[in-house]
């Protein structure tokens, strides 16, 4: 019997043969290239039934394929196909060089609104004179996509001074100042934080992501071109964001870049997609290439970020030791329980606190074996599985609060997990604190700083198939740039002021999955010498489960990180909670 996706792949391929292509190419990035996407812009998952946050994949008239990295690696098979797709590894097996077994000569199509000029250009020189790319002036999929939701494009707030700690017009006139050192006309901006950012505007046209679908044009004397619908526009935006800000409706974009003929404009090639780049050529642009100049700025918080970031940070823990409390005290009464019905009792708890706007991201609430994928989502499951005995559940979750974001992954035991679990565990544990303990020069990067994570872990032969530690943004996107920690890292170093996340893991296909996730601000520490030396301070505030902790693996100076961390939580938290929940906080927090 035919299913959904048989159907929509045999469409698409029926389109290839009718417009004479031989391959189609379909990310997961919209046209803004984020990493999250609006539910009208999921056309990966309405192609493939995939439901991951990346990823691509290959139509072809004979055979196909979806590309997913090591977090997906059990969920693609799981959602894809296995006799419409092959799998490949996102990174290992990338597209491109899957579209080097077609026949020389293939016609490949994409869509240019899709993909960035860095993008293009490694495609042209890895594929070279062999294969033809072939931009389509339509994408297949929003002409065959017939149900397609429609956008929801909310309403504009503001982010008030008092969370973001400067104005929009003096984060604009500093960006335009270095604009004019470099004697550039315009600057494009698409990526969809850095433009809330540099306006200090927030909206929800992205679940979890308080974001406003639109583009902007900066120019060099700090006037600002805004894409965006003006009825989603109160008057107090407007006079929020000011008389150097001109709004054009989004279907304007052509011609306003086309308005920007023959003069220097600076564009990012990771951000800025194709189409807009071949506007912009068209019009005879001398295009300056460079990193978004937002990006930095945006990762390093200010006081007032910081501050805000600590307060939700406290407020998240309040919530996260409540659900804590409940969850162990649920099991320990043999409660009929799921995935769904704990996650949605940890949400209950978030919306309990003040500014609470939204999850930060799809809650990732998986017990035993479905832990094992890095992100499973039960939402996408038949039905959600029920709490598993002698294992462990694993659930990484965050909220979006007025004044900040927050990202946190526990793993949680439930009954008596194995000998085995509890080591891997303590391995994880020791890799969390020696990065949550590294003190640095200034200059490092993240790579330099990911084996302080994995080296318990590589000297029993095993890893994770993730990055250890991904930025994250004031009221924005829990996953932000410029600094990673990963094998791969990033050419940013570690800055004071950065969010980073520091989340180690092991995953046992079919077994069970562990990560122990702390978000951390990166901070000056004192020196003996001249040279500048940086580190981490933790953000979160949620005790580890002391039950999945083999003591005789730690040094006395992890037990004393241990220790100091929990008598931090029960010294801040304390005050909070009251009842059985400051009964359970005390027992969490105690000495090892």
């Amino acid at each position: 019997m035919a299913t959904p996706i048989n159907s929509r792949v045999q469409k698409i391929q029926q389109y290839l043969v009718e417009h004479y292509l031989d391959a189609f190419l379909i990310p997961h990035e919209d046209e803004y290239l984020s990493e999250y996407v609006a539910k009208h812009n999921e056309r990966l998952c309405w192609a493939t039934g995939f439901t991951g946050s990346a990823g691509a994949a290959i139509i072809t008239p004979t055979k196909n394929a979806i590309f997913v990295d090591g977090r997906y690696v059990v969920q693609v098979r799981q959602q894809a196909p296995s006799d419409l797709f092959e799998y490949r590894h996102l990174i290992n097996e990338p597209p491109l060089s899957w579209i080097k077994t077609l026949p020389k000569g293939s016609r490949v199509g994409y869509d240019a609104k899709l993909h960035s000029l860095n993008w293009i250009r490694k495609a042209k020189q890895t594929l070279g004179n062999q294969y033809n790319l072939v931009a389509l002036d339509t994408n297949p999929i929003d002409t065959l996509w017939t149900d397609r939701p429609t956008p929801n494009l909310s309403p504009i707030s503001i982010n008030p001074l008092k969370y973001s700690g400067k104005s929009s017009q003096e984060k604009r006139q500093e960006i335009a100042l270095m604009m004019q050192e470099k004697n550039e006309d315009a600057l494009i901006l698409t990526a969809l934080d850095s433009i809330c950012w540099l306006l200090n505007i927030r909206a929800n046209d992205i679940p979890c992501l308080p974001v406003a679908l639109c583009v902007a044009i900066l120019k060099q004397d700090g006037n600002l071109d805004l894409l965006i619908d003006s009825a989603r526009c109160s008057k107090d935006v407007i006079h929020h964001l000011g008389a150097n800000v001109k709004i054009y409706p989004p279907a304007e974009l052509e011609n306003v870049l086309k308005a920007l003929k023959k003069q220097k404009v600076s564009i990012d090639p990771a951000t800025t997609n194709t189409w807009i780049v071949n506007i912009l050529k068209e019009g005879q642009a001398q295009l300056i290439e460079e990193n978004d100049p937002c990006s930095l700025p945006k990762a390093c918080k200010n006081k007032t970020e910081i501050q805000g970031m600590i307060k939700s940070h406290e407020r998240d823990a309040v919530a996260m030791v409540k659900f804590l409390a409940w969850l162990d005290d649920a099991v320990l009464n043999n409660e009929d329980l799921d995935e769904a019905i704990i996650s949605d009792k940890a949400e209950t708890f978030r919306r309990e606190n003040d500014l609470f706007t939204d999850l930060s991201f799809a809650t990732i609430s998986a017990t035993g074996t479905n832990a094992a994928m890095c992100h499973y989502n039960h939402i996408n499951q038949e039905k959600p599985s029920k709490l598993q005995r002698d294992n462990v559940y694993l659930i990484d979750s965050g909220a979006q609060y007025e004044d900040g974001t927050t990202d946190i992954t526990r793993t949680i035991a439930i009954g008596t997990p194995c000998a085995e679990i509890i080591h891997n565990n303590t391995l994880v544990l020791k890799g969390h604190i020696a990065l949550a303990q590294a003190i640095f020069p200034q200059g490092t990067t993240g790579q330099q700083l990911d084996i302080l994570a994995r080296q318990f872990l590589w000297a029993e032969g095993l890893d994770f198939d993730h990055g250890t530690g991904h930025g994250v943004g004031c009221h924005l996107s829990v996953h932000e740039g410029p600094q990673r920690i990963s094998p791969k890292g990033s050419d940013t170093s570690m800055q004071a002021g950065m969010i980073t996340s520091n989340e180690p893991g092991f995953y046992k296909e079919d077994g069970y999955g562990i990560r122990i996730e702390n978000l951390t601000l990166t901070v000056e520490k004192p020196s003996k010498y001249d040279r500048k030396m940086l580190g981490f301070e933790t953000l979160t505030l949620v005790p580890f489960d002391k039950r999945l902790i083999d003591k005789s693996m730690l040094t006395n100076n992890e037990i004393t990180w241990i220790n100091h961390f929990h008598a931090l939580i029960w010294q801040t938290l304390e005050p909070k909670v009251s009842g059985q929940v400051k009964t359970w906080l005390r027992q969490a927090t105690a000495k090892l």
